[in-house]
């Protein structure tokens, strides 16, 4: 018999294959080292196979390995695959419940990424850790000062005045030991923003180099972080077959708890890139407090929806409607009207 679907749950050193058959049956079984794996698959595995990994770390590399290689390979959330183990959790039944969760007609797959993409998608990766970093970095100067009575204003920018000016003052009631302490943080702060700044000016600059960011970055809601975070989920837009279900991976859509014909939702399921709902959720908050007597659809929709929901749910609707309108504008290639967004979506 041919071999049709194959399963490989991944680690680091060891990986697991489980190959069947069209109807299920299991033709090869085996525990390969990271060294000989690829070289394993391509003799035993023929190319008219689909394989398919895990979504998890190093599920990208290796699914582009396997495709120079003539394969289809398919990547499945854990999630998914999760209800397929049938007994206790180990390499082998893992490897089987994702060959099992491939044959399903109605899985969902995530795209693989290519180098470019995951280039990108390493940039906000690290400058969300910088943020944080920054963060707490500020949290603890304020902290710190306010035990000498030192407070500033707030934001960065204040922060920033202030600290050259305790340390310049003699008579301000800090130690020499704190103050020298207070000056290493403050440089460590200036150097967290000096990265910061230096990786938004390089996305900015890959955005304005990307067509699909640079045509996502004229809906409203959307600036330079967003549109070249959509861009890295849209490069490859066949796993989504309409809007609603970009915006539904994204996790911008109530979870459900239903029984007995009795329908009841609950908050946003949160699920899939929490980076990229973060941000767009953000955007969706700019533009609320940016509407002011403006009349266009988008902003009339807005205020009819103010009128009658809280301002943080208008604000995940608006997200949502975003993803979907940018789905919309890179899978057919329209050109929308950012302010015409209210009649589209």
């Amino acid at each position: 018999m041919t071999i049709r679907f194959v399963g490989v749950d991944i680690a680091k050193n060891v990986f697991q294959v489980h190959a069947s058959n069209s109807r299920g049956k299991a033709l090869w079984k085996k525990r390969l080292k990271r060294s000989e794996w690829i070289d394993q698959i391509y003799r035993h595995i023929p190319t008219t196979a689909i394989i398919a990994m895990e979504a998890c770390s190093s599920a990208h590399h290796w699914a582009r390995r396997l495709q120079s290689l003539g394969y289809q390979v398919k990547l499945i959330p854990a999630q998914y695959v999760k209800p397929f183990v049938k007994s206790n959790k180990n390499d082998q039944a893992d490897a089987a419940a994702i060959c099992e969760a491939l044959s399903r007609d109605d899985m969902r797959f995530v795209a693989v990424k290519s180098v470019e993409q995951q280039d990108t998608q390493a940039l906000h990766r690290i400058r969300e850790t910088l943020m944080r970093d920054r963060t707490a970095k500020t949290n603890q100067i304020r902290g710190l000062t306010a035990e000498y009575g030192l407070v500033a204003a707030q934001g960065y920018a204040a922060l920033g005045k202030a600290v050259p000016q305790w340390l310049e003052e003699a008579d301000n009631g800090l130690s020499p030991r704190f103050r020298a302490q207070l000056n290493a943080l403050y440089e460590d702060w200036q150097r967290l923003n000096e990265r910061i700044a230096e990786m938004d000016k390089e996305i900015a600059q890959q955005v304005r180099a990307d067509e699909t960011a640079a045509r996502l970055i004229a809906l409203r809601g959307v600036g330079p972080m967003g549109a070249s975070a959509l861009s890295i989920e849209l490069g490859s837009t066949s796993e989504f077959t309409r809007g609603r279900d970009f915006a539904a991976s994204l996790g911008l859509t109530p979870r459900q708890h239903s029984s007995g014909g009795r329908d009841r939702l609950l908050g946003i399921s949160k699920r899939g890139d929490s980076y990229l709902r973060k941000t767009l959720v953000h955007g969706a908050r700019a533009v609320i407090r940016h509407i002011g007597e403006r009349d266009d659809p988008l902003s009339c929709w807005i205020r009819r929806m103010l009128e009658r929901k809280h301002p943080n749910v208008v604000a995940v609707a608006l997200a949502n409607k975003t993803a979907r309108i940018a789905w919309s504008l890179i899978q057919k290639d329209q050109q929308i009207d950012p302010n015409r967004m209210a009649a589209t979506a």
